[in-house]
């Protein structure tokens, strides 16, 4: 009689992010190896409450490695422990909807599970191993790089790409219009995008939410250039960055969501006060989601894949409720309840902001 085959699952959650195809069609191609069967979870936690999974073979992977998003799709709204639920009159109520993604866990005979995301997802998958007994692998996922625990996450090299690319083409029209270009990057509460391509792209302002700045800095360092022969300066904000003594630039909030509070404007309050104070020109480019779309770098395919491998050995050995991590180079694994604790920020004192007040960059304070 024919062994029966260990069977695992993959999901994708929360935002989409360069490289999730990459982890995907490691993973699988791992479990194949090994004469595993995998399933698919479609549309991250949505798949596992509405029981929504595909059987995936070497096909279902096949060409995937360079692609952007996720071919599993994902969402950052199904919390199954707070599942949004629309009633008949049309109300919708939040449910907890644990014993369907037990439910239908067992009813495909999944061993464990492979949760690919930021620090919500992995909280989600943390509560699932701790409240429920699931067994669960995570893969740290987002482009803000802001997951503790781990020394990158992958996808933030290709953002942190396609913002230098930006500042290199407003490099450009800065210097014919003699002005002041602004360049707002996503990141939330963390200031690595920022940080990191405005170094690679030459800026000579990086506000970031790790340090207050103050207004005054900016424009003494803008003038300090014009005197200098300089007509024109290029700044780099992080969407979270903020005055000292003010908050972040909140664009909305919405109700309900699993992100209510989303910031955004920063960039444009930065144009203004420096256009009202120097009477220079000022004009603000929002990046936006083009740092979290198209194909991922040589840099981040590699991490991914390798994040893949090592995830579903994990499985295989047995080795559950960890999130695969980058350490010295080494991809080891943590304990995934420390890996989904509080976002990590720049540290103020480290080498790079070091590096960067010595190229005589401005950061506000």
């Amino acid at each position: 009689m024919a062994q029966k085959k260990r069977r695992f699952a993959v999901l994708t959650g929360g935002g989409d992010c360069p490289g999730l195809n990459a982890v995907i069609r490691a993973v699988v191609k791992t479990f194949l190896q090994n004469d595993c069967e995998v399933y698919g979870v479609l549309n991250g936690f949505n798949g596992l409450v509405n029981d929504n999974l595909q059987l995936m073979d070497y096909a279902s992977v096949s060409g995937i490695l360079p692609r952007g998003g996720t071919i599993l799709g994902t969402t950052n709204r199904d919390n199954p422990f707070r599942f949004a639920v629309e009633k008949e009159n049309g109300e919708i109520v939040y449910e907890d909807m644990r014993d369907k993604v037990l439910e239908n866990l067992r009813k495909y005979d999944i061993e464990a599970l492979v949760v690919i995301g930021g620090d919500g997802s992995l909280n989600i998958g943390a509560q699932l191993a701790r409240e429920c007994g699931v067994k669960v692998v995570g893969v740290p996922k987002t482009i803000d790089n802001d997951l503790p625990c781990t020394e990158r996450t992958f996808g933030f090299d290709t953002a942190m790409a396609m913002a230098t690319e930006a500042l290199d083409r407003l490099h450009t029209t800065a210097e014919s219009h003699h002005r002041v270009m602004i360049l707002e990057v996503m990141g939330r509460y963390a200031g690595w995008i920022a940080l990191h391509s405005g170094i690679a792209g030459g800026a000579d302002v990086i506000l970031l939410p790790e340090i207050p700045y103050k207004l005054d800095k900016v424009l003494e360092k803008i003038q300090q250039r014009k005197q200098a022969g300089k007509n024109f300066s290029i700044v780099v904000v992080a969407e979270g960055a903020k005055p000292e003594g003010g908050e972040m630039s909140v664009a909305r909030v919405v109700k309900g969501s699993f992100e209510p509070i989303r910031l955004g404007g920063i960039g444009d309050k930065v144009a203004r006060e420096i256009e009202e104070r120097t009477e220079i020109e000022a004009r603000c480019t929002v990046l936006g989601y083009l740092q979290r779309g198209g194909s991922p770098t040589a840099f981040d395919r590699v991490l991914s894949t390798r994040y893949g491998v090592a995830a579903a050995e994990a499985c295989l050995r047995g080795e559950y409720n960890v999130m695969v991590s980058l350490y010295h180079d080494k991809i080891v694994t943590v304990y995934i309840q420390k890996a989904a604790s509080k976002p990590q920020q720049v540290p103020v004192d480290s080498e790079i902001i070091r590096t960067g007040r010595q190229l005589g960059i401005c950061f506000g304070d």
